[in-house]
């Protein structure tokens, strides 16, 4: 009798068991799911500029897929799972047409690593119009303000925000001329835009302007010519708009005056720098050079903080629809880790993601803006680029 009563009460926690496990099983499948996009490119190989900085192909992509790791850390306590798909368009391919094919009516969220003429081709597509955009390449003011639009936002610091905080720094260092050398491409007068910005902004003196135009081999005549070209009146920074990297490495140790170089070269102000080891960025840095053996770069830094702000959103809101993910994010309760010191979080104004921004020299981080002293009514990150009475964004018409 002993034997029949175990036997039936072992029979009895198995079909009580049972449930249990197919409970779990419709547990996993209903998990929530939200899909994120990730397009890009191919990139054709530049000439190469330095032996130390070899071209790297796939800047962004490991900084997504890391951002949807960490989502999905926080998904299994939440009943959410985090999928991507990465969409790498040929070089020759038009990528409207692979975004319409590949991304139409199939994704919300879609993080876009892509030169700045390209993002609002995408944006203004009837397919893009109800998902959300994640501009992670751009530094372009034009699409924060009069050309901005109201499905993009901007994760990188804009041209405004970087030259804001390395005059932030000069101001407290009291270096107040500066002599501007710009260079030759589009993207530099940009550049030299923003600087000359921020120096009327803080009260700077630009003593002197020159435009580089050799067009030969800068490294075979660097020595000689520098030192003649920057025989200007007196000044305290040389500040150099060179994006492309042409010149403006051979300008520091060769000009006429012994003065700092600040810039695009120089002490640079950057969203990311491989020597910034504070806030838990070590961790951050071993995680990421562990995965994609290399250093991270603002690319994949930008990427990551994407798919970090779709994660953190989504699992506030408890949806992966664009709408309450999209509202939640602009609003005042969102806020975004970023391993800088203060919280980030984005502007409803013109969807840019304010942000510390770090002041680095070649090897050694200098310090991080904003600068002490330097305050405003609602948060000192909106002292860089264009705050909200200077915006000439209208998502309100849009």
């Amino acid at each position: 009798m002993h034997s029949i009563n175990l036997v039936f009460r072992i029979i009895i926690n198995v079909l009580l068991i049972i449930p249990l496990f197919s409970a779990g099983s419709v547990y996993a499948k209903a998990k929530q799911a939200i899909d994120i996009a990730y397009l890009t490119q191919e990139q054709s190989v530049p000439p190469p500029l330095s032996n130390l900085d070899p071209f790297i192909k796939n800047k962004g992509i490991v900084g997504a897929e890391l951002g949807v790791s960490d989502n999905n850390t926080t998904g299994e306590f939440t009943g959410q799972q985090f999928n991507l798909k990465k969409i790498i368009a040929p070089l020759d391919a038009n990528v409207a047409d692979v975004f319409n094919k590949e991304l139409g009516n199939k994704f919300q969220f879609v993080v876009v690593n892509l030169p700045a003429e390209q993002i609002n081709q995408l944006a203004d597509l009837p397919a893009a119009k109800q998902m959300l955009l994640f501009d992670v390449s751009t530094t372009d003011d034009a699409l924060r303000n009069e050309q901005c639009r109201s499905n993009v936002l901007h994760i990188l610091p804009s041209r405004a925000m970087r030259a804001d905080a390395l005059a932030q720094y000069m101001m407290k260092k009291r270096w107040t001329k500066w002599f501007l050398v710009i260079g030759p491409a589009q993207e530099d007068r940009l550049y030299a835009d923003a600087v000359k910005r921020a120096a009327k902004r803080f009260g700077m003196e630009i003593v002197a302007e020159k435009t580089w135009e050799h067009t030969y081999d800068a490294r075979r005549t660097a020595q000689s010519d520098v030192a003649v070209f920057t025989q200007v009146d007196d000044y305290d920074v040389l500040a150099v708009a060179d994006e492309q990297g042409l010149f403006g490495e051979y300008l520091d140790y060769r000009t006429w005056l012994p003065r700092p170089v600040i810039g695009t070269q120089g002490l640079v102000a950057t969203s990311w720098h491989r020597n910034h080891e504070q806030w838990g960025a070590v961790q951050i840095q071993s995680r990421f050079k562990e995965k994609a053996g290399r250093w991270m770069e603002e690319q994949d830094y930008a990427a990551y903080l994407a798919v970090r702000a779709i994660g953190e959103a989504a699992t506030r809101t408890k949806s992966n629809d664009v709408k309450p993910v999209k509202d939640y994010m602009l609003s005042d309760a969102f806020t975004l880790q970023g391993y800088k010191g203060e919280p980030l979080s984005f502007r409803s104004w013109d969807g840019q993601l304010r942000q510390p921004v770090l002041l680095a020299a070649p090897r050694s981080l200098v310090a991080v803006a904003p600068v002490e002293g330097f305050l405003h009514p609602k948060t000192e990150l909106d002292t860089l680029g264009y705050d909200q009475p200077e915006s000439q964004c209208k998502w309100d018409k849009q």
